[in-house]
């Protein structure tokens, strides 16, 4: 069983940046690619960021490309998200998200486990 509990949402303004991050649970997080996702409201969820095992390989929606950037630290169990330049747009629930292997081959598929989310407002 893996817990992943994310952190870091809040309210900002167009422009700002925010971290993410998620705490995995359990001794195998170096061994799976780990991703975000997000959900705005009444849209379903959509992959944001997706990044290898190791880390040195990573995927991005277009929308996020160029602003966002996802890393992972193996030796903290943690997947991080930084998120600058935020849009309006940006605003959504963002959840962590776990791979069933090491890389993202459909970063939209292959997710075996979600954290609850933590929610990101973007005023204008």
């Amino acid at each position: 069983q893996v817990q992943l509990v994310e952190s870091g949402g809040g309210l900002v303004q167009a422009g700002d940046s925010l971290r993410l991050s998620c705490a995995a649970s359990g001794r195998t997080f170096s061994i799976y690619a780990m991703g975000w996702f997000r959900q705005a409201h009444g849209k379903e969820r959509e992959f944001v960021a997706a990044i290898n095992r190791s880390g040195g390989s990573t995927r991005y929606v277009e929308s996020v490309k160029g602003r966002f950037t996802i890393s992972r630290d193996n030796a903290k169990s943690t997947v991080y998200l930084q998120m600058n330049s935020l849009k309006p747009e940006d605003t959504a629930v963002y959840y962590c998200a776990k791979y069933s292997s090491d890389f993202y081959y459909d970063p939209r598929r292959g997710v075996d486990y979600w954290g609850k989310g933590t929610l990101v407002t973007v005023s204008s």
